[in-house]
């Protein structure tokens, strides 16, 4: 009777997924999955609390690289203190300090900002040409760069003023740089599909031309469009018989 009581009972057991089939002991478990191992948990909740403090660092160094190119437009650069930054931020000054060392940082990375704007700019500028188009792409590149450099707000103003002369050097530098590089990435890439390309050294030829175009337009503000697209055309020797 014993032991087919003990039989009925074995037969009475709940059937579990290891009588099934090989379930790995515990210990097998990768740290992450592992019911007894706190480690894994704790782990993938520091690294989303690091990501979220991530994300939200990068969204205030923003916010105040925003504010303050805000404020140089409306004010000046001489004319903002960090203090007037961090109070329309609504920050401490010790907050600030912990993402830029000084106002010189918060103004490079304002100019940062400014040139990634005007990249954007170029990139449209580059997706609507037309192909053979050559002086259509020509004056409009020229009306996008007055549009874009030489805005009347207080920023670009304060830029060009002997007092920021050091400033605004490296501002053009960084313009040149990323234009010539922008340009070279595609739309001389597109303009040898259908052309021969007459010229060596490119990045350092685009970069002297951007260079004396913006300071040409700079000195010579009444300079017509006409005469700035044949100085570019004749200088990249391009093909303008299509257009």
């Amino acid at each position: 009777m014993s032991t087919k009581k003990a039989k009925q009972e074995k037969m009475a057991a709940p059937c579990t997924v290891s009588d099934v089939v090989d379930m790995p002991e515990t210990s097998d478990l990768s740290p992450e999955l592992d019911p007894k191992n706190d480690k894994g948990q704790s782990a993938k909740t520091k690294k989303t609390k690091g990501s979220k403090r991530a994300g939200r660092s990068k969204t205030r160094r923003e916010e105040i690289i925003a504010v303050a190119r805000e404020l140089y437009e409306e004010n000046g650069l001489s004319r903002t203190s960090v203090q007037d930054i961090t109070s329309r931020v609504g920050v401490t000054r010790s907050l600030f300090y912990h993402y830029f060392s000084d106002k010189d940082a918060v103004t490079s990375a304002v100019l940062d900002n400014m040139i990634d704007d005007y990249i954007e700019a170029l990139s449209y500028w580059n997706e609507g040409r037309s192909v053979g188009q050559i002086d259509d792409a020509l004056y409009s590149v020229i009306k996008l760069l007055r549009a874009v450099l030489f805005e009347e707000d207080s920023l670009h103003k304060a830029l060009t003023s002997n007092e920021n002369a050091a400033l605004y050097l490296d501002f053009v530098n960084r313009v040149a740089h990323h234009t010539a590089t922008f340009i070279i990435d595609t739309t001389v890439q597109d303009y040898a599909k259908l052309h021969d390309i007459r010229i060596e050294h490119l990045y350092e030829t685009f970069y002297v031309l951007i260079l004396g175009v913006i300071g040409y337009l700079r000195t010579h503000p009444e300079a017509s469009d006409a005469v700035v697209a044949d100085v570019i055309a004749q200088t990249l020797y391009l093909d303008r018989n299509e257009s």
